[in-house]
């Protein structure tokens, strides 16, 4: 199984691509800002505490006030506000804990008001980004995550991902690590710490004392609603949980994040520096790569399965919905039982697919084709929990009910990811009423004949549909070889599958789009 990662560089930040097998499995948007992360720390301030609710809204920055429940505060809560004071009132220099005096745990059945109070400064992490309606939702209990270890501090026990079930392997990671850990922190090791020695888990923990203690340096001096520790930019924080051995390439198409991400690889697996690689292909990485035609296919509402069925997907405020169909599957099987086996299995291995590329959080109800054999539906359930092991957020499958129904809930940390795939008329604008769809060659040659006899434009390129790239390629002599004939200047074209139909672009030597005489949009349209 090969996996690759494709980074291509945006006007406000980066889209990653994650390909297992040459299929689109994950999907990212970094546009810059980075605010309100998960994993980010900051510095906050108690706006309103409400005894109801057992919960306090805490100001660090965002439209509405984040939301801080008492069960968040973490036992250690006591220790984290005294450190905080202490910083703030230069008592205390510095972020070592080692001669730090922990104080005992809260109760865990207090209330909000024993602990907090309007005004307070306090630190909390974001653990939920704002979804909706709702801002971000807050923990105190703090943890800085690395690529083998988690960080946390006020802590004291060393504790081993569930992943690793050899017990031999758990005792000697717990036994490194408690050689090495700094006093009055806590460890959690991580599923790829497995095999690894103790210099690779030492750099690691080194890092993140660090990180932690540069963040407390900024706290000295920090105003409320500063962020004191951030989370890694999106790129990195993707190659942290996901690069391993069976990671074969990262391609990225901009200099400037090839030589970050190579520097971050660098830092956390020096084996794996060879694989990033600078592209410099005349397409754009996501329509070489194929990456554009499949964004395009895997976010509608419906999705296609290679053997003939088809998903519906829907969703609500309160839950997601996926509905499994047939389609011309059932003119081709035995009868009613196999052909609902076989639509299902290929169903449950898609829906899973779904789930980590949209980055679907909450409760998903899927509805499979309805079977009688209890054999049958334990191969399905069987079948998920399966494909579910490969997503790293925290989920739960339960086994089909007798209606035929599935429940999955997964964790939901940051607003899902919606692609418009239905294309808005560039023409009309969505008005419904369109210009004769015959005219885009017209337009297109006219733009040509401004831009390289009125503007003497050279090394031109025109980004197009495939549709319309075949349409002036193809054939042994085509209208491109044409073009040159007729104006003695050569017109590169690029196919660009993110345009619709009726869409086209003229782009300089640079990349930059140009300017035309008439807009595309525009051009012979009629009111």
């Amino acid at each position: 199984m090969s996996n690759e990662l494709i980074i291509s560089a945006a006007q406000d930040g980066c889209r990653i691509a994650l390909l297992k097998d040459k299929q689109l499995v994950e999907f990212h948007e970094d546009m810059g800002g980075g605010k309100f992360v998960v994993g980010d720390i900051y510095l906050g301030t108690v706006k309103k505490v409400v005894q109801g609710l057992n919960a306090a809204f805490i100001d660090i920055g965002y439209e509405k006030d984040a939301f801080l429940h008492y069960l968040d505060l973490g036992p250690q809560f006591g220790s984290l506000q005294k450190f905080t004071k202490l910083i703030r009132t230069k008592k205390v220099t510095g972020g070592r804990l080692d001669k730090f005096q922990i104080e005992k745990d809260i109760d865990k059945h207090g209330k909000i008001g024993q602990q907090l109070s309007r005004n307070q400064l306090i630190m909390v992490q974001v653990v939920k980004e704002p979804i909706s309606t709702k801002g971000p939702r807050l923990s105190c209990e703090l943890s800085l995550a690395g690529r083998y270890l988690v960080l946390v501090p006020f802590g004291s026990g060393v504790n081993v991902s569930k992943r690793i079930s050899s017990s031999d392997e758990r005792k000697r990671l717990q036994r490194l690590i408690q050689s090495i850990k700094p006093e009055n922190f806590g460890v959690i090791i991580r599923t790829v710490a497995e095999g690894k020695e103790v210099a690779e888990l030492d750099k690691d923990l080194r890092s993140l004392v660090k990180m932690w203690e540069d963040g407390i340096e900024r706290m000295v001096e920090g105003n409320p609603r500063d962020k004191i520790i951030g989370e890694l930019s999106k790129t990195s924080s993707v190659l942290r949980d996901v690069l391993n051995e069976s990671f074969d390439n990262v391609h990225i198409d901009d200099k400037k994040i090839f030589e970050e991400v190579k520097t971050y690889i660098r830092n956390i697996a020096p084996d794996k520096e060879k694989i990033t690689k600078l592209y410099s292909g005349k397409a754009k990485i996501f329509e070489h790569y194929g990456i554009e035609k499949q964004i395009k296919s895997a976010f509608g509402q419906t999705i296609s399965l290679r053997g003939g069925g088809y998903l519906i997907i829907e969703h609500t405020e309160a839950l997601h919905v996926i509905d499994v169909n047939s389609g011309n599957k059932s003119n081709r099987e035995e009868n009613q039982e196999t052909t609902a086996m076989s639509v299902n299995i290929e169903a449950a291995r898609e829906v899973a697919r779904q789930l980590r590329l949209r980055d679907m959080g909450g409760i998903i109800v899927v509805d499979f084709i309805d079977m009688r054999s209890a054999d049958n539906k334990k191969v399905i359930y069987n079948t998920m929990k399966e494909e579910m092991e490969l997503d790293r957020a925290k989920h739960t499958v339960l086994p089909l009910s007798k209606f035929g129904l599935m429940q999955i809930t997964r964790e939901r940390v940051r607003p899902q990811m919606n692609i418009i795939t239905k294309e808005l008329c560039p023409t009309c604008n969505g008005t419904g009423k369109i210009t004769a769809s015959i005219l885009i060659t017209d337009q297109i040659e006219q733009h040509i004949e401004h831009l390289f006899v009125k503007q003497n434009e050279r090394d031109m390129v025109l980004a197009l549909h495939p549709f319309l790239f075949a349409y002036y390629t193809k054939g042994i002599i085509s209208k491109r070889v044409k073009f040159f004939f007729k104006y003695k200047k050569w017109i590169t074209m690029v196919r660009d599958s993110s345009l619709a139909i009726t869409e086209f672009k003229f782009l300089n030597k640079d990349g930059e789009e140009i300017e035309t005489a008439q807009q595309s949009t525009s051009a012979l349209a009629g009111d």
